[in-house]
């Protein structure tokens, strides 16, 4: 009884926040110069979000903070010397890491951010391609007022239409890191136009605005530490092998000149390791389904001997992109970016220990054997292209 009634004092809001006291981060950038850690935090204004639902202020609606120090850890406790508020890090929604840091190593950064009880992990991770993190972070951005809301939506929209991207959360990073047979690969972010003029209000003022944030390169990692990039090519070939597509438009030459647009609306791969006479092999399985979206060519899609071709056509193509993908990340990379020893792993767990210690010099000559399987099933509201019915 006296353990009940002790219990009842333990109740309440002992440890509140208000939330006037907190500055709510959506957004984290991290770069390493000179051995030390710069972090900078983007930061919500809530006043200002509410007056511009109002139709007042023409302030922007978020404030960046930063501060540098050995340590990540402390770099975060020292924002407080600028800001007036405790940071309040729950509600991030991207990190974005700097190219020097990630090819320092990312290992201690992530410590930190997987440690800390007050973080969720479905964040998204990207790393700055060709300039600092904290310079992503300053633009501003049309459409989404607050950029880091902006990144993870562009990210996220992007993932389902364009097989070029992929969002990679804290918890799919750790998981890269930690599997048997397997390196990171994380999307990079690049500034277009002008650093200064997309700091600027009059960024988000014109019609075109000046300077963009842009998804474009996938960044290739030898266990944590960042070793280079694959071009749009290659991450979409990457991107198909790993399963990650969920739709996407791809182009096919016509025989005649001109060109006709297929929009891949399913997309399932299966990745099979093996290991025969001692040696392993990988097998690469692709099924997709598509439509014919745009047809600027002089041809007869009702014709069914039409509709074979194009089924070779995109089968042959996606084929290249994959193998493409593979031979770079092979011969230039000479890292497993695919997870191909995984797959070892989990087929024969006897044959991986005896390939593990010299895993990376047997993948640079590993053999890849990759077939797909395309099936277009509708050429949308209408069937030749109302070309031939222009010229006439």
């Amino acid at each position: 009884m006296a353990c009940l009634l002790v219990c009842g004092l333990l109740s309440g809001c002992w440890n509140r926040r208000e939330l006037n006291t907190l500055g709510i981060q959506l957004g984290t950038a991290i770069d390493k110069k000179d051995g030390q850690y710069q972090v900078a935090v983007q930061v919500v204004d809530p006043a200002e979000v509410a007056s511009k639902s109002k139709g007042g202020s023409k302030r922007v609606p978020v404030t960046m903070y930063h501060a540098t120090a050995p340590t990540i850890f402390e770099a975060y406790r020292k924002l407080t010397t600028t800001s007036p508020r405790k940071i309040y890090a729950s509600h991030i929604r991207v990190l974005v890491l700097g190219e020097s840091l990630a090819r320092d190593g990312i290992a201690k950064v992530l410590d930190l951010l997987w440690r800390d009880t007050e973080l969720r992990t479905d964040f998204y991770i990207m790393v700055a391609n060709g300039t600092e993190a904290k310079n992503v972070l300053k633009i501003l951005t049309p459409l989404e007022d607050i950029p880091a809301t902006k990144l993870y939506k562009s990210l996220d929209t992007s993932s389902k239409a364009w097989a070029v991207t992929n969002p990679f959360t804290m918890d799919q990073l750790i998981e890269q890191l930690v599997s048997e047979g397997r390196n990171p690969v994380l999307t990079g972010i690049r500034i277009i136009g002008d650093q200064e003029k997309g700091e600027k209000q009059s960024n988000v003022e014109s019609i075109d605005p000046a300077t963009q944030l842009k998804f474009s390169k996938l960044a290739v990692f030898r266990e944590d530490r960042l070793i280079g990039w694959l071009n749009e090519e290659e991450s979409k070939g990457y991107n198909y092998i790993m399963g990650n597509v969920k739709s996407t438009v791809g182009h096919v030459s016509c025989p005649d000149g001109g060109y006709l647009d297929l929009e891949g609306i399913y997309f399932d791969t299966e990745v099979k390791g093996n290991v025969k006479n001692g040696e392993p092999v990988i097998e690469v399985k692709m099924k997709t389904l598509g439509n014919i979206a745009d047809v600027e060519c002089d041809i007869n899609v009702e014709d069914v001997k039409t509709i074979e071709w194009l089924e070779d056509e995109e089968e042959k193509k996606l084929t290249m992109l994959m193998r493409k993908s593979v031979e770079v990340v092979q011969k230039k990379f000479k890292v497993d970016a695919f997870g191909f020893g995984e797959a070892i792993y989990r087929s024969n767990p006897k044959a991986w220990k005896k390939l593990k210690p010299d895993w990376e010099e047997r993948f640079s000559r590993l053999k890849v054997n990759i077939s797909v399987d395309a099936r277009i099933q509708g050429t949308g509201t209408v069937t030749n292209s109302i070309l031939g019915d222009v010229r006439e």
